[in-house]
């Protein structure tokens, strides 16, 4: 494994990159939004899951380097989740925004290389749709995944450019619609790869555990304990206690 809190990144030789962007799983840190839903320690043990099955879809994918951004407090631990050739990389500053602008800066290599940050919640996401947002950013400056509720699951570039991610509207509705606008200001051309979901709120979980439930070894981790959580919650047993 590698880890590192410094600017500089090596290289696999690789002209793609997937960066995830990740936090460690930590109680009261990652997916807060199901807060309702799930206790704090299912909440963690959930996201530990869909991180472990999105590290293995994105090394699933051939020729890509695959590299993980967190918060400078997050990196040693991630770095032992994560395993052998995987880079694990502080960003500078805090928040999401800052999180995209510092892979960017770090990874990006004058138009050489293909960037793409990916959010750690969509392991069931197919793999063909990652391959062909690498394809689409070959031929436009920018890439984006959209999400249906307004935002973005997905972002990719060939170089960095500091005002892409304004620290306004990330994580609301607005998301993609003023990343847009920023794409637009600096007269970059943009490609988007399928719309799809990422998972928040309970009916996220609904929705995820139907579509593992039909093809359980995309994410196995998640679906097993989606499974579980299933099968608790119709025993009339409060998701809460998972």
């Amino acid at each position: 494994m590698r880890s590192s809190s410094e600017t500089v990144v090596g290289s696999s030789g690789s002209d793609r990159v997937l960066v995830i962007m990740a936090k460690a799983p930590k109680p009261g840190s990652v997916k807060t939004r199901l807060a309702p839903s799930l206790s704090p320690a299912a909440v963690t043990a959930f996201y530990g899951c869909l991180l472990d099955d999105t590290l293995a879809l994105a090394r699933s994918l051939s020729d890509v380097e695959v590299a993980i951004m967190c918060p400078d407090s997050d990196v040693n631990e991630l770095a032992q989740l994560a395993g052998s050739e995987v880079s694990v990389v502080a960003q500078k500053g805090d928040g999401l925004a800052a999180g995209l602008t510092s892979v960017f800066a770090q990874f990006s290599d004058d138009h050489r290389r293909r960037v793409i940050a990916f959010n750690s919640d969509s392991p069931h996401l197919p793999r063909s749709i990652l391959e062909g947002a690498f394809e689409t950013l070959a031929a436009h400056d920018v890439v984006v995944g959209p999400t249906h509720d307004g935002g973005y699951y997905l972002v990719g570039a060939k170089a960095s450019h500091p005002t892409l991610f304004g620290g306004d509207g990330m994580g609301t509705s607005s998301a993609l619609e003023r990343l847009l606008s920023r794409v637009r200001d600096l007269e970059l051309s943009v490609g988007f790869a399928a719309p799809f979901y990422d998972i928040d709120v309970a009916d996220d979980l609904t929705r995820l555990a139907e579509e593992l439930r039909l093809a359980p070894a995309s994410a196995p981790r998640t679906a097993a304990w989606l499974k579980e959580w299933g099968r608790l919650c119709g025993a009339g047993t409060p998701a809460r206690s998972t």
